[in-house]
């Protein structure tokens, strides 16, 4: 253990405990309530069993939540495949700007190591053409 002891709130996110252990060289973190009482101890594993998840996750979320909720564009011509956390997306868009928008969000989900960008467009709207 170090001394004094490098806690973590039980509200902190996993990103800032892993962070707080990454910074201090520890691979156990002491949870403690407001009052400093201990409350539990957050290890590496815990944190790692976090983003480890299985293809189907991975690809549901990125379905449901990226592709359908969050994109607020057509996205039914576009195919999820998710082999080993690489997530690859195929098919169409309407837009350019809209699949890099996609592979960049589909990116950010635990558990995700890659993004293969096999998306197509019917718009180049990469470059602003101002008069």
């Amino acid at each position: 253990m170090t001394t004094p002891a490098v806690t973590v709130s039980p509200k902190a996110s996993a990103v800032a405990a892993a962070r707080l252990m990454d910074g201090h060289g520890v691979k156990r973190l002491a949870v403690v309530d407001h009052d400093g009482r201990l409350v539990g101890i957050v290890s590496r594993r815990d944190l790692v069993k976090l983003f480890l998840r299985g293809d189907e996750a991975i690809a549901a979320e990125v379905r449901d939540d990226v592709l359908d909720r969050s994109l607020w564009v057509d996205t039914g011509d576009v195919r999820v495949d998710v082999r080993q956390g690489v997530v690859t997306l195929s098919g169409r868009m309407e837009r350019r700007t809209e699949a890099a928008i996609a592979v960049r969000m589909v990116g950010r989900v635990n558990g995700v190591v890659g993004v293969g960008d096999r998306l197509t467009w019917k718009t180049d709207d990469s470059k602003w053409e101002g008069r």
